[in-house]
């Protein structure tokens, strides 16, 4: 998904799997507050849920953020940080470094395009075999995120650490995949809106010539590295560059959103429920309609929007950029 000089040696599966993983890793630092307070939004109200501090009650992004801050500190903005970026480093390596190896894998031999099916198969594929091997990371941040700031003799884990022991002995090594299946069909319906739709943007941007990479005065953005086409008489050549990353990672960002909403929420609260609050994910869902009507589907769907925008963004612009100087300085190393 990078555009290089013909020069120049495209960068292996391995630098895009680490790549990828420090790409996830640099927009949950920049986005984690947003995706906590989407986390709280969207297990509020929820019956039966374990909840330290009952009468806090949280409205739109802004204000979640400011009680949050005012109610248990600063520091509970990146509470889960820790189990946060494990995940990203085992689940963004594989959901997005391998997309384009398994993407090849579906393309028929001899097709010059990929065609959407190719696509959308691949970000099924990397989704699921992601969350398969990251759940555990993913549960306990978000029952990191899920809760209040009790007092340490109340406080339902030490640490990152204590959590997955705690997790396992109290609930068994099956607490510690909790919601693998809602997670599973949240991730697949994630990667195809975020990287498909990526993938498809990036490629009409260029084709359609619409990022010229013209900066008003004659010049091109920093960086950017053109794209081998025919351009039109008298347009600049179309380039594959930051600009056009971030058109790109904006609209994935929010088709993603759209479209998988109503699973995060019913993903979080399977996740953060006790023991024996739900019998399955149905239940959780059928509980949550009953509750809220279909409206609960997209509790915290601002946040969730602000907090998936920019991650994609962040996201992918550094991967790109993270790829590209791996496939510049392998020359060198070598």
């Amino acid at each position: 998904m990078v555009g290089l000089k013909p020069p120049e040696v495209p960068p292996t599966a391995a630098m895009k799997f680490v790549s990828a993983g420090m790409a996830g890793c640099i927009a949950d630092l920049c986005t984690f507050p947003l995706d906590t307070a989407k986390v709280r939004l969207q297990i509020q109200g929820e019956v039966r849920i374990p909840r330290t501090i009952s009468s806090v009650e949280y409205r739109g992004v802004l204000g979640t953020l400011s009680t949050m801050v005012r109610t248990e500190g600063a520091r509970s903005l990146y509470s889960g940080l820790a189990a946060g970026l494990q995940r990203q480093m085992s689940f963004a390596s594989i959901r997005i470094g391998l997309y384009d190896s398994v993407k090849q894998l579906y393309t028929p031999k001899g097709t010059d395009n990929t065609g959407l099916a190719a696509r959308l198969l691949a970000g099924c594929t990397t989704g699921a075999v992601a969350v398969a091997c990251a759940q555990p990371t993913d549960v306990v941040k978000v029952r990191f995120q899920a809760s209040g700031a009790p007092s340490e003799s109340a406080r339902r884990y030490s640490g990152t650490v204590d959590a997955y022991r705690t997790i396992a002995r109290e609930e068994g090594i099956r607490g510690l995949w909790r919601g693998t299946l809602p997670n599973i069909a949240r991730n697949a319906i994630i990667n195809c809106g975020e990287l498909v739709t990526y993938d498809l943007l990036k490629d009409a941007l260029l084709r359609a010539q619409l990022m010229t990479g013209e900066d008003g005065t004659g010049g091109t953005w920093p960086g950017a590295i053109p794209v081998p086409t025919t351009p039109n008489p008298g347009s600049s050549p179309p380039l594959d560059n930051v600009p056009c990353h971030f058109v790109a990672a904006f609209g994935a960002g929010f088709c993603a959103t759209v479209v998988a909403s109503p699973v995060d929420v019913v993903k979080t609260r399977y996740m953060n429920a006790g023991p024996g609050q739900y019998r399955n994910a149905l239940s959780c869902l059928l509980a949550l309609l009953m509750q809220d009507g279909p409206a609960g589907l997209y509790k915290g769907f601002v946040p969730s929007f602000l907090r998936l925008g920019s991650w994609n963004v962040v996201m992918f612009v550094s991967y790109e950029q993270l790829q590209r100087a791996a496939a510049l300085a392998r020359p060198a190393l070598a």
